[in-house]
């Protein structure tokens, strides 16, 4: 039963997910999924950074951050620094119409999220909450184990 359970949690999620990108995707004036919106938020937060270190940070291959970052260069909403002395050693630095996007994006998602949210009390609100939290300290558990 709790298996069945758990699977039946997993497809409600995965759905509700679904719905989401179908939803932003509808909604947001870039032909972006959250990948690169994700890379904008951490390059407004942290300021300009190389490939490998946006890679590692945000958990993308080296070859999803190269194409992730030649998107976003090509919609001119990052741009890549270079060394003067080492044209290899670049960064990516998110520009004014990143900022605009991402603020975009954000304005978008929350509205969508309170939308889905508005079928909830209160108190459901705070159990949602209480069990996410849960499940992401489990998560950061087991990390920090190295499971």
């Amino acid at each position: 039963m709790r298996e069945t359970n758990i699977f039946k949690l997993i497809q409600a999620i995965e759905k509700m997910n679904n719905e989401n990108i179908i939803r932003f995707t509808e909604s947001f004036q870039y032909p972006l999924g959250i990948s690169p919106i994700l890379v904008l938020a951490e390059l407004k937060l942290k300021g300009p950074q190389k490939h490998v270190e946006l890679a590692e940070t945000l958990g993308y291959t080296k070859g999803a951050m190269t194409n992730i970052a030649t998107k976003l260069t090509n919609l001119y909403l990052a741009e890549r620094l270079y060394d003067e002395n080492d044209r290899r050693t670049g960064r990516l630095k998110i520009t004014s119409a990143g900022e605009k996007a991402l603020t975009d994006a954000q304005a978008i998602g929350q509205k969508l999220f309170t939308k889905h949210f508005e079928v909830l009390t209160e108190e459901e609100i705070n159990q949602y909450l209480t069990i996410q939290q849960k499940l992401i300290r489990g998560i950061q558990d087991r990390k920090n184990k190295n499971y």
